[in-house]
């Protein structure tokens, strides 16, 4: 028998603040907003505070993207053939730990994590098996890579072209945002100057060469993960987004030609207004910031994201409590205007997601679209005295942190001295505070506990080492029968072209994946050219 634990009776004056730590009012009214927001403002109108399309979802529901990759490519085709098969209409791909650090599966660094939170995938034979059977000018595909983006967008696009699909009819993103390593997740190779260069090398190709694929998708989502406030989120990542748009002006690039390509990755969190108000101050602050860096192209000036619904809220106690969570976090997702959304398993905060647990998820979306009638009307709350004042507010809240960045010497000056992570830690920090003296109420964690969980039933998804040896026999063969010394001659020339400092290095890697060259074997061609990075102690 289940035994609740009601929550104690809280003592002083209860506390009404948002997750960002913005005092909220008993009530608002008109005073709160009067002057402060254009009431005739219309939905694909700039600034798009209230969406980048007049008709929103009327027009077109957002793409419904589950997160999925694990094992071998074997395995997450499967994955992505059955998700597709369930009403999925974009692909989303998870990379094992080595595949984000740029190591091949048969290097010592990566023993023990083959396959074991992601694909693995170390050379254009791994993605073409992961992508077999899927026709690539028919699905949008996301891939969340950062450090070694470069080389598996060239394995993608080699894919493509192995299956007769041009670049130009290429549809999908690469995350490709190495400032957000440094900052939250930790997945970076090279020092930041010249992982900046190769994310510009890639948003100067795909403008010219892959028009309908978004070459950086500027992530927040990682930065909340570590920990940060809503607030650190959006001003962190629109900081981020601003250093690669100027870098890309002074290589000459034209705005209104590369930036329509720019896409965005947000989380979506438990404060249900906030999350949304933070949606529509991010549309608000980014076109202004392309407005004032010349951009006339209206699609230049919008803001598109994908939205993640909160993996770090998600608790490994009452896990099935998860499915609640996340209905909520998609849902602001969808209210403050989403492009794309992927909803997260209620077993993930255990393992991998079993498939029963991302058909709830991919569900939860469905019903969002197909039965609240939430898509029926652009922005809903638009002119909700509380929602617009917190769209305020967070606008407001994001160019004080803005001038913050600036007083450290910018974003990459920031990073060096571990200005972002002592900010997001300092966060974390408080957030757990508050939970530990029940401050705040996590259900099932601090409140409303179950001190039975013997009947807790919850299957787990395991990776065993039979994926590594496959991963390793397979590179094995591969280096074996590929022609080596065509492999040598492409891997020479890019080394030279790398010391080059000008130099769009794109082509070059694209021609040692066609000749089978691995992602270890083309990262450390370019670790001996821009060494590799360890960024200094800060605590």
């Amino acid at each position: 028998m289940k035994v609740l634990k009601e929550p104690e009776e809280e003592k002083g004056k209860r506390i009404f603040r948002t997750l960002s730590d913005i005092e909220v009012k008993e009530v608002y009214t008109a005073d709160d907003i009067k002057g402060k927001v254009d009431e005739a403002e219309r939905p694909g109108k700039f600034p798009y505070t209230r969406g980048i399309h007049k008709d929103m979802y009327r027009g077109r529901l957002w793409t419904f993207r589950q997160f999925a990759g694990f094992g071998t490519a074997e395995d997450t085709n499967a994955r992505f053939k059955f998700l597709l098969a369930h009403g999925e209409t974009g692909l989303s791909t998870a990379f094992d730990y080595p595949t984000l650090y740029g190591v091949d599966s048969d290097e010592p660094m990566a023993f023990g994590e083959v396959g074991k939170c992601g694909v693995a995938v170390s050379s254009l034979q791994d993605m073409e098996i992961l992508f077999d059977g899927i026709p690539l000018d028919k699905v949008s595909t996301s891939m969340t890579i950062n450090g070694p983006a470069i080389i598996v967008w060239a394995f993608y696009i080699a894919t493509a072209e192995k299956q007769g699909v041009s670049q130009e009819l290429l549809r999908g993103t690469i995350q490709n945002d190495i400032l957000k390593e440094y900052i939250a997740q930790k997945s970076w190779i090279f020092p930041p100057e010249p992982s900046v260069k190769l994310i510009i090398d890639t948003i100067e190709y795909g403008t010219k060469y892959v028009p309908k694929w978004n070459t950086v998708s500027i992530s927040g989502y990682h930065i909340r993960e570590a920990g940060s406030t809503a607030v650190q989120e959006l001003a962190f990542t629109l900081a981020d987004g601003l250093v690669y748009v100027d870098e890309s002006i002074k290589r000459g690039l034209d705005i209104n030609a590369f930036a329509p390509r720019l896409s965005f990755f947000f989380n979506a969190h438990n404060n249900f207004f906030e999350e949304i108000a933070k949606y529509r101050a991010a549309r608000r602050i980014w076109a202004k910031e392309m407005k004032k860096r010349g951009a006339t192209n209206p699609k230049a000036l919008w803001m598109r994201f994908h939205t993640q619904t909160a993996g770090v809220s998600l608790t490994a106690q009452q896990p099935e409590i998860n499915i609640v969570r996340v209905a909520i976090q998609a849902l602001a997702a969808v209210l403050g205007g989403t492009q794309s959304l992927h909803t997260n398993s209620f077993d993930e905060a255990l393992a991998l997601p079993t498939e029963k647990a991302v058909t709830i998820a991919l569900r939860t979306q469905q019903i969002i679209a197909h039965e609240t009638g939430v898509t029926d009307t652009v922005d809903p709350l638009g002119g909700s005295y509380y929602v617009e004042w917190l769209t305020n507010k967070m606008e407001e809240e994001t160019y004080k942190i803005f001038d913050q960045i600036e007083k450290q010497g910018g974003v990459i000056e920031a990073i060096k001295k571990g200005w972002f992570q002592k900010e997001i830690a300092a966060a974390s920090y408080k957030f757990q505070q508050e939970l530990e003296k029940n401050e705040r109420k996590m259900v099932g964690v601090n409140c409303y506990t179950e001190t039975n969980t013997d009947d807790l039933d919850i299957p787990v998804l395991e990776i065993d080492e039979k994926v590594e040896r496959l991963q390793v026999e397979r590179l094995k063969k591969l280096r074996k029968t590929r022609n080596n010394d065509k492999v040598e001659k492409y891997l020479d020339i890019l080394h030279k072209k790398a010391e080059k400092t000008n130099e769009n290095l794109m082509p070059y890697i694209l021609d040692c994946v066609r000749h089978y060259a691995t992602l270890g074997e083309i990262r450390k061609v370019l670790e001996e050219v821009y060494t590799h990075y360890d960024q200094i102690e800060i605590f």
